[in-house]
């Protein structure tokens, strides 16, 4: 029997075919942007593939120094994890020896080092191990259990190809690395950035406002709002992406509750939609907060003084305590819960420069006249020998202005809205209820006194004047019946005498009590008719069409009927802050003052009159607030025979005159009298 053994060459070349799809397929994941967890689950099956291996395993160096399973095919087949403790620390010394010098060893069954301190392999196959690694350090180790038959020449392609694929996923590890340090150099002039804005402004609202926009931009969530602690509360102060927020909306006064809480705990609180952990005061606070925004993830932290800053206000000799709360950084992600690995790397950076530049800027703000401190170190740019000249100029004119307005006298005049109305001038009532049928006259006619303006119906007050008059005629028959009854049968018994007799007495007393109820409905039934109280004009607008089948009440207005032929007079609704000063001017000048106004139909020309009478009750009016009624007589010659401005309810502008003031008073009279309303509600 021959010892040679024929091969097909298609099956051959079929293979070879499959070995060069699967690394290009390596080769093309390598060039990804994938996670490297995502990477180590592409490679190692196609590796294990194209070598026809029984298993393997990708592993890399942790943290602390301990090598770390990334992704396995077909490891429990190897019995690897079952064998004992001394085996896989054997196992684990060989691996550590490929991380340290970075070169591909083969292994085969069951072989090592005789002290066993270069690693042996306690497997049944054959290892094939390539070091992971970049031009900087080694990453992990590929491994490869492979059986372990092959001969040597076989056994060194095994190697040379895993090599291959070790150097293809370098690449990629180098192009992770590449943008790994790309992102941190962005990050850390992002983070540049930020430090240097932060504690650019000492005022602690203008920081605040940078803590939460530029926050915002380099945690990279949706939202940074920044509460500043005043007692034992917390006002949020800004939010991000907010010039202006209403802070006495229920969303904000909800958050103050919340950071006040917090901060009260001193711990920082994360929220991700988990509760259980939270203490009782937290989560109610934090519910409440929840139903209004459906916000999703929310971390509240307290944002601490520096420990530097407290150590320098600390007597020396005294134990160092916890530095106190200045305020709150509240982080916020409305649409996702999902928290990122980075975002609390950058939180804690945030806040750790947040809370500086916050402390600082609260006590450089609270030091003693702050304000003042800061104007008085701005005078020294107007003090400059440059700018002195301009500066004594400009306050010379201010001085003569002061002094200007204190010596020179103006006219005092109060200003004040008002309507024209006729002197003489009734309102028309309904004396009876019922509903408007007829309405006889137009808006403007004239009327004479006693003509009908309206005619109302009353079907009830119809009926019962009626059912009235009905029981008055019944009664008046009877009555003349008994009374037929006792003057034609004198020679009747006594007792029909006198039972005729009270019948008709009760008659009588029925009659007199229904012509009085018949009185009364006749007048009610006459006041159906409205007339007119006196000749005047209808001075209501369309009547008609405002009364014409609507109820009416006993009392109720229907019309106005004014005298338009004769006097007018102007009323004015004088503010009640302003009735003082013209209180004041009738005593000094007397009674009557003059009034100057300005009719809405002709405003270019201006008429005169004198104050009549001032009210001494203020009443609140529609758009011109409470007002006092000053009641302003003029000459009627001024308008001219036609009078055609006198119109009812024209719109007047009128000052009335107060005498002459000081310039400075007439000026700013209302600003005075603002700050003393100011001044008594504070102090």
């Amino acid at each position: 029997m021959s010892s040679e053994q024929s091969y097909d060459p298609h099956l051959i070349e079929e293979t070879k075919q499959q070995i060069r799809v699967l690394v290009q397929e390596i080769a093309q994941i390598s060039k990804s942007e994938l996670a490297p967890e995502q990477f180590y689950s592409e490679l190692l099956p196609r590796v294990v593939s194209a070598l026809a291996a029984i298993g393997g395993v990708v592993w890399t160096m942790g943290d602390q120094g301990r090598l770390s399973l990334q992704y396995q095919v077909n490891l429990q087949q190897t019995r690897l994890p079952e064998s004992d403790e001394e085996q896989q620390v054997s196992h684990a010394r060989l691996l550590h020896k490929v991380m340290t010098t970075g070169e591909s060893l083969v292994i085969p069954p069951h072989s090592g080092a005789e002290d066993g301190e270069q690693g042996s392999n306690p497997t049944d196959y054959l290892l094939v191990l390539g070091a992971l690694k970049t031009e900087l350090e080694v990453i992990g180790v590929l491994e490869i259990f492979q059986r372990p038959e092959p001969g040597p020449a076989i056994q060194k392609g095994y190697l040379r190809f895993v090599q291959q694929m070790c150097d293809l996923a370098g690449e990629f590890l180098k192009s992770r690395q590449l943008r790994h340090f790309s992102d941190r150099q962005v990050l850390w002039t992002q983070l540049e950035e930020f430090a240097r804005q932060v504690h650019a402004s000492l005022h602690p609202r203008d920081t605040a406002y940078t803590i939460a926009n530029e926050g915002r931009r380099l945690i990279e969530c949706d939202r940074v709002s920044v509460a500043i602690r005043k007692g034992n509360r917390c006002t949020v102060e800004a939010v991000s992406g907010q010039d202006l927020f209403d802070k006495r909306s229920n969303t904000v006064r909800l958050l103050n509750r919340l950071a006040s809480v917090v901060v009260a705990s001193e711990e920082p609180m994360w929220y991700t939609g988990d509760t259980r952990n939270l203490a009782p005061q937290v989560e109610d606070a934090l519910q409440e907060y929840i139903d209004e925004t459906h916000t999703k993830m929310i971390a509240v932290l307290p944002l601490r003084r520096p420990q530097q800053i407290e150590q320098e206000r600390e007597k020396p000799g005294e134990a160092m305590e916890t530095p106190p709360v200045v305020g709150a950084l509240i982080v916020e992600q409305i649409e996702d819960s999902r928290l990122q690995p980075k975002t609390r790397q950058r939180v804690d950076v945030v806040c750790q420069h947040s809370a500086a530049a916050l402390a600082n800027a609260m006590e450089h703000h609270s030091l003693f006249l702050m304000p003042l401190w800061r104007a008085l170190g701005k005078t020294r740019v107007v003090t400059r020998a440059r700018t002195l000249p301009k500066v004594l100029l400009v306050l010379g004119l201010l001085l003569a202005a002061v002094i200007t307005m204190a010596i020179v006298p103006a006219d005092f005049a109060l200003r004040s809205k008002g309507t024209i109305e006729p002197v003489v001038k009734r309102n028309v009532y309904a004396e009876t209820g019922g509903y408007v049928f007829e309405v006889p006259i137009e808006h403007g006619q004239v009327v004479q006194e006693g003509q009908v303006l309206v005619r109302l119906r009353n079907p009830e007050l119809t009926d019962k004047w009626n059912e009235v008059t009905g029981k008055l005629d019944t009664a008046k028959e009877s009555l003349n019946k008994a009374t037929r009854a006792i003057f034609q049968e004198r020679s009747m018994p006594p007792g029909d005498y006198a039972k005729l007799t009270a019948e008709a007495n009760q008659w009588r007393s029925q009659i007199a009590s229904l012509e009085g109820l018949q009185k009364s409905l006749d007048d009610q039934v006459k006041a159906l008719v409205v007339k007119s109280p006196k000749a005047g004009r209808v001075i209501t607008w369309d009547p008609r069409n405002r009364l014409i089948g609507r109820p009416v009440e006993k009392g109720q207005t229907l019309l106005t009927i004014a005298d338009t032929e004769g006097d007018w007079k102007l009323e004015l609704h004088m503010p009640e802050d302003r009735i003082a000063y013209i209180r004041r001017a009738q005593k000094e000048f007397g009674d009557q003052l003059e009034v100057s106004f300005v009719v809405a139909n002709e405003p270019g020309k201006t008429h005169y009159g004198q104050v009549r009478e001032v009210e001494y009750s203020a009443e609140p009016r529609r758009e011109e607030g409470v007002t006092v009624l000053i009641k302003v007589d003029f000459d009627m010659a001024e308008f001219g025979p036609e009078k055609l401005q006198l119109q009812q309810g024209t719109t007047v502008t009128a000052k009335v005159a107060c005498g002459r003031r000081a310039l400075g008073y007439v000026l700013f009279h209302d600003l005075a009298a603002w700050v003393q309303k100011m001044w008594f509600r504070w102090f």
